[in-house]
């Protein structure tokens, strides 16, 4: 995105703030529907938990995306952009019952990850069709906290108990219409993918009444450059002529599903923040921003990298700086990274920061949270309002002790 576009931005609805490109987000999912257009029926969901905001969900809608959601409020919001039930898919894990049972009276996809809910649900609606999530042991992210297919996640049934599955099929009859998968995220090795594939269509074998497949998703994509990013065209060639292959042995055209969320909205997201102080210690120079982990987690949580760039000296000399947050804990955005030289007012920019950014901010120190700003087809569009001391107070109630 334009550099003087971003700074004008910050000018306008002040910092910190997030920006996202409308442009890019299209792009990306138009990306992926070329990378498997020779599927006769192909199904994009977009992973809500991403990117929430109910502007960027229309958006999606309008290009013609589904929704994955895992959350009964996530399905909400979906209704609430206009999506219809039978385009959203809701896949919880650990939840109740009672929610799967308030997501089917709103009339969408139910996608079910462990056997005691899957006989629950089974007894009690044996005519509502539903997913199965499968978890097949296949560590295919990049760590233990975005890698949810590996053998000790509590994400999905382990395919050594698809004959617990079919059993309670059998005894229940209920419908199964889908099975699902999804490894985790940064996906970086295609045939990692393909062989965790190759178990979810064995499984899906197992099933004679089945309308789709959904693969779940994890894309890479690239964080600074020269970064590697999964090679979704060659997925896309490969995995194309396998699933033709199981359906014409499988006797029907099924549907193939991906459920992608990074993959469309991470490289669309620009995190601005504004230098307080740049603060010379005896080994480290500090620049600390008019934010911190609140705002912005990933990097402490799941130590991610976020390119960062000085946009208000963009030819600067590079110095050596540790970008930290204004909150009272170690909020470090990035060390001794190298940027342009740094003062205090400048504008910095957080890269890649559409995906699980904004959704995971909070309200620590009691900091309001950012506004949002969506850049498409040359119009800017304020998204969300800065938060207010009337938000903080809002749900409170204040107990009088007089």
């Amino acid at each position: 995105m334009d550099t003087n576009l971003l700074l004008n931005i910050a000018q306008q609805y002040g910092c910190p703030v997030y920006v996202y490109d409308g442009n890019t987000i299209e792009n990306q999912f138009q990306r992926l529907q070329d990378a498997f257009k020779q599927v006769k029926k192909l199904k994009i969901n977009y992973a809500a938990k991403a990117l929430t905001n109910i502007s960027v969900l229309k958006l999606l809608k309008k290009k013609g995306s589904g929704l994955d959601t895992v959350s009964i409020q996530e399905v909400l919001l979906g209704l609430e952009a206009g999506f219809s039930p039978d385009d959203i898919m809701f896949t919880p894990n650990g939840v109740s019952l009672e929610e799967i049972e308030e997501a089917v009276q709103l009339g969408v996809h139910i996608n079910i990850d462990n056997l005691s809910i899957l006989e629950q649900f089974g007894a009690k609606h044996p005519d509502i069709p539903v997913c199965v999530r499968i978890n097949p042991h296949v560590m295919a992210g990049g760590n233990s906290n975005i890698s949810v297919g590996h053998i000790d996640s509590k994400f999905g049934i382990s395919v050594h108990q698809t004959p617990h599955i079919l059993r309670i099929i059998e005894n229940t009859k209920m419908k199964v219409n889908g099975i699902h998968m999804h490894t985790g995220s940064d996906i970086l090795d295609i045939e990692v993918f393909l062989y965790a594939s190759e178990i979810l269509f064995e499984t899906a074998k197992q099933f004679k009444n089945l309308d789709f497949i959904d693969f779940g998703s994890g894309f890479k994509v690239p964080y600074k450059e020269g970064d590697l990013e999964t090679d979704i065209e060659e997925l896309g060639e490969k995995l194309t002529v396998r699933f033709n292959e199981f359906c014409k042995d499988y006797g029907k055209n099924l549907t193939l599903v991906f459920e992608p969320g990074k993959f469309l909205v991470s490289q669309a997201g620009y995190f601005l923040a504004k230098v307080n102080v740049v603060k010379q210690t005896t080994s480290t120079v500090f620049a600390g921003v008019d934010s911190g982990f609140n705002h912005l987690i990933r990097p402490m949580f799941y130590n991610s990298y976020h390119h960062i760039t000085n946009i208000s000296n963009v030819n600067g000399k590079q110095r050596f700086y540790s970008v930290v947050g204004y909150i009272c804990e170690t909020d470090t955005f990035a060390s001794n990274r190298k940027i342009a030289e740094i003062s205090e007012g400048d504008i910095l920019c957080f890269h890649n920061a559409g995906a699980y950014c904004f959704s995971m901010t909070s309200n620590y120190n009691s900091r309001f949270k950012p506004a949002e700003v969506l850049f498409y087809n040359d119009a800017v569009h304020l998204i969300r309002k800065r938060e207010t001391m009337a938000d903080l107070l809002q749900n409170q109630i204040a107990v009088n002790f007089d």
